[in-house]
């Protein structure tokens, strides 16, 4: 009796610490990288996971404690539980990584990356577009790499806007309120056991702060949370939306983003050495480091030079209206405690943010901070360097254009996290993994890995085709799915089959990205009587998914989507063409896996670098693109599709008019021959050899991994 009785005490106990092992990883990032992790969630409550953003920790809250503990009592699901608990205390526990052995020193003083957006995936929406994206992958990276890394950035409690689109077609905003208790977060909390609060001065008044970890592996990013009873509603509100509000909230978001994150990390004891501000939405870090220099004795200008090898800045931005730029009246309101902190007068304070120092008709600039703060600075591409340093040559007139010092650091993806689920399972089948299943980021960052794809002994054309069609027909489904919710919302008393929406054999194109003018959206439908012939050829038929929101403010914008929408209903087109709504990291990985070509049109030279062509790569999908940002580096003419050649026109409207061309071009004369080649079996070898192509020289180039060892072998270690 007594060892059955310990035999069920031992029981209870590992299912105790079960359910633990499993609460803690639902707060950890890393499942959003980890299929198995993704398939116990799934399989606890498909309904939940389907319907809250494939939340970890809101299918957890779904269960009673009662049903969880049953749950585990099946032997077959508990073994799997129980594997994926190792390979995640595996993970974090790892020794053998590679900072281990090429940056150890920055384990005791990590690197500090300042973003005003991270986005990690669909369950945590608190990014607007790419450069989150690139931030949240960046952390990704960091942590596979065993990098001493912490992130800061703000947490915005309703997050980016939500879109639906209303009967004229225009797109409408709303906010869903975000609850930490539901989300992977953790509260960041003192000695005491109580949240950790910190104080930021903001137009004289202190404001207060609290932070959540998201935890992404083994690092953290502390996101800044100001509303708290103790602040006055309006400071409450400056964490309620990203990038919301006129100039005078996003300042005062910056000062708490810059200021607010060193105050933080110092009360968390950290000393980072390295402050890697992305984009100049952080720069102000830089003044609260000079400030801690001279409250400690420095002068001004040893302050600055103090601080100058501890700071780095990437810009991401190719137009000089697109840095944050602050009048003279909204800096004396908002950071008017700085002077004095400083020991500098209030022109002293400004003339850092000018190109022209005693210029007082000159805005304040924040990339100008940055560049005069940092030790180094860089682009996200060659051709985003390039740019840059044009840009800004008249900050370093003693020099040439080539003698700015703003290099380039190429973006990349990381991949575990953007792969979709079917494409994780086909590839560690396929392609097999010479280290275990805790190692499967790290071997999917090597350029071995993809080499193998040219070997068809290890995968077949006739294997990756299906692969195709399987990804084409779920992009398809998912799509009718969406499209019937929308028409269902708007019109409900209509009854549309959506059942025979989209051809699952044709060749599907997708556009999906923010709708910047820039990006130019509609480029394609120039030559719209052309592209209604090609699309309905019934021998070889075309048809496009669009997806991605504008700016609230950005009317232009929303005409674009207005513009498509309507061709989608009311054009020769209407078959071939739907906007899904709600473009969300959900709906990206749907698209950049169900279609066969990623068209990719902006303007050049105006795409700094562009990473959703780069999601593509790892699922078969072919880039169509304009010689711009990163594809100008990774299309090797066997790889993809250019549209039009390495330059472009000086005059707007000219080379519009030429890129509508040679788009249209290379459409009907290299994408569409080439995916209807096919052979007796039905197979587009020619084609296939393209997806092969593209794996073997994109894949691993253009994923984080290279990325974060190029800015950790650059910049981060000491020379």
């Amino acid at each position: 009796m007594r060892l059955a009785k310990r035999k069920q005490v031992d029981a209870h106990n590992q299912l105790g610490t079960t359910v633990t092992g499993l609460n803690r990883l639902a707060r950890n990032l890393w499942w959003t990288w980890n299929q198995d992790a993704q398939d116990v969630f799934e399989e606890l409550s498909p309904r939940a996971w389907s319907n809250l953003y494939h939340n970890a920790v809101a299918v957890l809250r779904e269960l009673s404690a009662e049903e969880l503990r049953v749950r585990l009592l099946d032997e077959e699901f508990n073994g799997r539980v129980q594997e994926v608990l190792r390979q995640f205390d595996a993970y974090l526990g790892a020794t053998d990584t590679w900072a281990a052995a090429h940056a150890p020193g920055l384990a005791k003083r990590p690197v500090a990356y300042f973003s005003a957006e991270f986005g990690f995936h669909e369950t945590l929406p608190i990014a607007a577009g790419g450069l989150g994206m690139l931030a949240g992958d960046h952390a990704k990276s960091a942590s596979d790499l065993g990098l001493g890394f912490v992130g800061v950035s703000l947490f915005y409690r309703e997050g980016y806007f939500q879109q639906a689109i209303n009967a004229e077609n225009w797109q409408t905003e709303y906010y869903s309120q975000l609850d930490p208790q539901n989300l992977p977060l953790e509260p960041v909390l003192g000695d005491d056991g109580q949240p950790l609060v910190c104080t930021v001065e903001i137009a004289a008044e202190p404001v207060s702060f609290r932070a959540w970890a998201a935890n992404v592996g083994r690092c953290p990013v502390y996101l800044i949370d100001a509303n708290l009873p103790a602040n006055q509603p309006h400071f409450r509100d400056l964490t309620q939306r990203v990038y919301g509000g006129d100039n005078s909230t996003r300042i005062m978001q910056e000062i708490l983003l810059g200021i607010g994150g060193v105050r933080l990390l110092r009360q968390l004891g950290l000393q980072p050495s390295v402050f890697h501000m992305n984009e100049g939405h952080a720069a102000f870090l830089a003044l609260e480091l000079m400030r801690e220099q001279i409250a400690d004795g420095a002068g001004f200008d040893a302050a600055l030079a103090a601080v100058k090898p501890q700071c780095l800045f990437t810009t991401h931005t190719p137009v000089p209206a697109g840095h944050d730029r602050f009048g003279r009246e909204l800096m004396d309101y908002a950071v008017r405690h700085l002077p004095g902190q400083l020991n500098i007068s209030t022109d002293g304070l400004l003339a850092l943010g000018r190109v022209n120092p005693s210029d007082d008709n000159e805005d304040f600039c924040m990339t100008v901070l940055a560049l005069k703060a940092a030790h180094a600075a860089n682009g996200v591409s060659e051709l985003h360097g390039q740019v840059s340093r044009e840009m800004w040559h008249s900050l370093y007139p003693e020099g040439s254009v080539d003698d700015v010092p703003i290099g380039h650091v190429t973006n990349g993806i990381h991949l575990a996290g953007w792969m979709k689920g079917p494409v994780r399972k086909f590839w560690r089948r396929k392609l097999g993994q010479a280290e275990p299943a805790t190692n499967w980021a790290v071997e999917l960052a090597k350029p071995e890995f993809w080499a193998r794809v040219e070997d068809a002994s290890f995968v077949s054309d006739e294997e990756l085709w299906a692969l195709r069609y399987k990804l084409r027909r779920e992009l398809i489904e998912f799509a009718r799915r969406r499209l019937q919710d929308q028409e269902h919302r708007s019109k409900p008393s209509d009854f549309i089959a959506f059942d025979h929406l989209l051809n699952p054999d044709a060749l599907t194109i997708g556009f999906a990205r923010r709708f910047a003018t820039y990006k130019r959206a509609p480029l394609i439908f120039d030559q719209l009587d052309n592209l209604v012939s090609l699309a309905r050829d019934l021998r070889r038929p075309v048809q496009f998914v669009f997806a991605g929101k504008a700016h609230p403010r950005d009317d232009d914008g929303k005409r674009l989507i207005q513009k498509i929408i309507h061709m989608s209903h009311h054009s020769k087109l209407s078959d071939h063409l739907v906007f899904l709504e709600n473009y969300d990291v959900h709906v990206a990985r749907q698209m950049v896996s169900g279609c066969d070509v990623w068209l990719n049109n902006p303007r050049r030279p105006l795409e700094a670098s562009g990473t959703s062509g780069m999601k593509a790569t790892c699922h078969g999908c072919l880039n169509l693109s304009i010689l711009d940002g990163w594809w100008r580096e990774g299309y090797d003419g066997t790889n993809g599709f250019a549209i039009g050649g390495d330059e472009h026109a000086a005059d707007v409207k000219e080379q519009d008019r030429l890129d509508s061309e040679n788009l249209y071009k290379t459409l009907s004369g290299e994408v569409i021959p080439c995916f209807y080649d096919r052979d007796d079996g039905g197979i587009p070898r020619a084609w296939i050899g393209k997806i092969r192509r593209a794996m073997v020289t994109l894949a691993a180039q253009y994923d984080t991994t290279r990325m974060v060892r190029e800015y950790t072998q650059k910049f981060y270690l000491p020379e």
